[in-house]
């Protein structure tokens, strides 16, 4: 009798602990002053999964946003080349709307606009990996890539023994790939270029216990830098299903390769995070050589966004770029799951009589998040947006152009996690003919595409606005 009343007690005692630890919790989640949206969420997965939702923020709720990857001296000393050259050019014609969202990035992401840049899109992964083998094959001194997904298939092998052959030929090569993004590769696929000489490290290892805060936290930008004036940024990884599509149709990404001046920004954005990782500062002149000749006409600006900065840099940039629309603003998108700041900006627009049009894949990847994504579509309508469901297999190009003035490409997309929790890099262009020929592609996609209408929409059955609205609630979580 005595050992049944004291396993009781012993498990009143263990309760109360737990207990105390989920309504600890809950508080710290509050103090932390996030979006009140967020902060429910979570506060509900607390409150109704105590288990599992102790376990969930452990791994996925912790706030680092106050940390830093580098050193402010650090950063100077990466960035004095890149600043130099920034200096020393003439100024570069933007127009006043252009500048007011340049100086913006410039201010609080240390972003640096160029001019004379050449500016070439891919819009298929066939396309994109031929010339980025091309552009290897060309590498003379060093290569840089930086990749959520580097798959061990056959894109990933070949694209993997072209770096190794450059390796023999004495070109110095660093791979930075995402540690969760990569989980499902075998490390020996890594391991081959290791033994090359090439240089290769995950971001951000997630390791137990010390790195579970660190799983919410993915790097997912996608770049390459080659003898530091040419490079290549934008949605599409390093893997078959983004040249051979899914087993449901063709995969349609947006990628763009950039020669010029504004490649310093994607060297800088690589050399922070590598940094990170390797804990060596890269200040060398021959990563930043002096590009004397105008490679074309277009004004670009490299800006990335990081879970462990002060500002939600991109998100808030896309923002004032949603604002200063008069015209039109076109935006492609795999995942929409915006937060109440860029989902009232998007819907006053389109009441103050701007075309805005959003697409969509009809079928995704990910049929949560999916679901999700369809739950905003009834009140974007209702405001006079218009929603595109493209048709012709899964977009998965993040895009934004309007009033033929700015555009945007690079690996933000419109969702929570890309503007709170990613590390993300875009390309914006404040040039005329950039905009036109992104503008240009959303219209031919238009063309594979389903215009959503409002009433037929709002016909669809009770299961699914239900899941759609119960999914929802984990949008900030998702």
């Amino acid at each position: 009798m005595d050992g049944i009343m004291w396993g009781n007690v012993i498990a009143g005692l263990l309760y109360t602990v737990y207990l105390a630890v989920v309504v600890a919790t809950i508080f710290i989640v509050i103090f932390d002053n996030r979006n009140p949206v967020k902060t429910m969420a979570w506060i509900l997965v607390l409150f109704f999964l105590p288990v599992a939702g102790l376990l969930l923020y452990i791994f996925f709720g912790r706030d680092t946003r106050k940390e830093r990857l580098i050193s402010r001296k650090g950063y100077a000393r990466l960035a004095k080349r890149p600043m130099e050259e920034y200096q020393a050019q003439a100024e570069v014609a933007v127009e006043a709307g252009q500048k007011h969202l340049a100086t913006f990035f410039r201010r609080v992401n240390n972003a640096l606009t160029f001019g004379g840049n050449g500016v070439e899109f891919y819009t298929n992964g066939y396309a994109m990996v031929q010339s980025l083998l091309r552009e290897i094959a060309r590498a003379r001194k060093f290569i840089h890539m930086e990749y959520y997904i580097f798959e061990d298939d056959a894109i990933g092998r070949l694209v993997r023994d072209a770096l190794i052959d450059k390796a023999r030929e004495g070109v110095r090569i660093r791979v930075l790939y995402d540690d969760v993004g990569c989980w499902k590769v075998d490390h020996d696929f890594y391991e081959q270029m290791l033994c090359e000489g090439i240089e290769v490290q995950s971001f951000l290892k997630v390791r137990f216990p010390r790195f579970t805060s660190k799983v919410n936290y993915r790097n997912h930008r996608k770049l390459t830098i080659i003898d530091g004036h040419t490079g290549f940024i934008g949605g599409m990884n390093i893997a078959e299903r983004y040249v051979k599509g899914l087993p449901w149709g063709p995969w349609r990404d947006t990628q763009a390769k950039i020669t010029g001046k504004a490649v310093y920004g994607l060297q800088t954005a690589f050399l922070t995070d590598w940094y990170a990782v390797d804990r060596s500062l890269i200040t060398s002149a021959e990563y930043f050589p002096k590009i004397k000749e105008r490679q074309g006409d277009t004004v670009a600006q490299i800006v990335t966004s990081d879970p462990v900065g002060q500002w939600h840099d991109i998100m808030q940039g896309l923002m004032m770029a949603v604002c200063s629309a008069r015209r039109y603003l076109y935006i492609q998108t795999p995942y929409f799951l915006p937060d109440e700041q860029i989902k009232t900006a998007l819907q006053t627009a389109a009441l103050a009589g701007t075309d805005v049009r959003i697409m969509l894949p009809k079928r995704a990847d990910t049929w949560l998040i999916h679901k999700a994504s369809l739950s905003y579509l009834s009140e974007m309508m209702c405001a006079g947006v218009k929603i595109y469901l493209y048709r012709k297999g899964f977009i998965h190009a993040k895009m934004m152009v309007y009033d033929d003035e700015v555009a945007t490409v690079g690996s933000t997309n419109m969702d929570f996690r890309s503007f709170e929790h990613n590390f993300e890099a875009n390309a914006f262009f404040y040039d005329r003919q950039t905009a036109l020929t992104l503008k240009t592609v959303f219209l031919d996609d238009q063309r594979n595409c389903l215009l959503l209408s409002p009433k037929i929409w709002e016909r669809r059955s009770w299961r699914n606005k239900a899941t759609e609205s119960v999914v929802r609630l984990l949008a900030p979580l998702l």
